[in-house]
């Protein structure tokens, strides 16, 4: 098994993963769907034990032998970059390799909502790009980075578990620190970016009590900090970053996110129908006035109605724009079933906009 042959395939066939475990042959991901290779043969011990020695590097592999699970980039000149995710299941090693592309992708190319555009240039606050895992977050914060690169000059930092997409220095002065590599944790890295003179902070995601803190600290002092979550929507993304904190710090803590908040932006990708590939659907919300007050209010239940009067703000909820795919027949209504939180509601607005335009 050449592991460089199997990346080249995963290309050809613009697969977003690869995955090599022992005793199958390798799986595609291509539209979101796992395809078997069975034009070739199952993986053994061997075949993967030799992969992963040819891939990683003598600190990579004691590192792994030690924690039992390693994440890294690998490059592959001219053909593209790669995120590895390497664990042991069965007493082997399983291989999971996520494409990245070398070029950026824009705003526009990725078909992003406008509202980026200006989100990623707002000079201070807290911007959350939050979804599933595989739904883009990575590829819209990249998006976002480069179109502010190509305009203003910011001092930009980046802390990512494993850097992905690199960034030139165009306008902007990017430093971009690799967890494991460059720095040992999120919050670590964020305290000692803070000494730094950034502008914007990108953490790679926001996954515990010290690094939310510590972010929200940032924005509150005059940076612009992006990061992600795995949360699928706008008022369960503001429930998690509070819930985060001990009880007692909570009504401290939904005045400060209400202070720092800029923008929530949700995603989840969805095949396009009739065509090959993806399409991504957003929920917006945008710190306005009445988000900020139910925040601090505790009023999190209330965030939909908002978002869904306040389309003059760039506002939407997830099931507004999973309509708008399926009336503009970009998705189907099946897929954008499967991917709204309340299916329902989802088919009562279609309805709703159906006999609208009839009248």
């Amino acid at each position: 098994m050449d592991i460089i042959e199997l990346l080249k395939l995963m290309v050809e066939n613009r697969a977003s993963d690869l995955h090599v475990r022992v005793p199958s042959p390798p799986v595609l991901r291509v539209d979101g769907e796992l395809i078997v290779q069975n034009q070739l043969p199952p993986a053994t011990t061997e075949d993967i034990d030799a992969a992963f020695e040819y891939i990683t590097t003598q600190d990579q592999r004691s590192r792994f032998h030690l924690e039992k699970e390693l994440d890294f980039a690998y490059s592959v000149p001219g053909l593209a970059r790669f995120r590895v995710s390497v664990m042991r299941q069965r007493g082997t090693i399983s291989l999971a390799f996520r494409l990245v592309p070398f070029k950026v992708f824009t705003i526009d190319e990725l078909g992003l909502p406008e509202i980026c555009k200006e989100l990623i240039l707002k000079p201070r606050g807290l911007i959350l790009v939050t979804g599933p895992t595989g739904s883009g977050k990575s590829t819209t914060m990249a998006a976002m980075l480069n179109y502010l690169n190509e305009r203003i000059a910011r001092n930009v930092i980046t802390i990512e578990d494993p850097i992905e997409y690199l960034h030139p220095n165009i306008k902007c002065l990017i430093s971009q620190r690799d967890l494991g590599d460059d720095t040992k944790a999120f919050d670590t890295a964020l305290i000692h970016a803070l000494r730094h003179d950034p502008d914007v902070i990108i953490v790679g995601e926001l996954r515990d009590f010290e690094t939310v803190q510590t972010a929200m600290r940032a924005a509150e002092t005059g940076h612009l900090v992006m990061g992600t979550l795995h949360t699928t929507d706008a008022p369960q993304t503001v429930d998690r970053v509070i819930d985060i904190f001990p009880p007692s710090q909570q009504p401290q803590i939904r005045l400060q996110f209400s202070q720092v908040v800029v923008a929530v932006l949700s995603q989840t990708l969805l095949p396009r129908a009739g065509s090959k590939g993806r399409i991504a659907a957003f929920e917006i919300m945008i710190g306005n006035s009445a988000v900020k007050n139910l925040v601090r209010e505790g009023k999190t239940f209330e965030l939909h109605s908002v978002m869904q009067l306040s389309s003059i703000e760039g506002m939407q909820t997830l099931d507004q724009a999973l309509a708008d795919l399926v009336k503009k027949k970009m998705v189907t209504l099946e897929e954008a079933k499967m991917k709204s939180s309340h299916p329902d509601r989802l088919k009562k607005l279609l309805d709703y906009q159906h006999s609208a335009a009839r009248r």
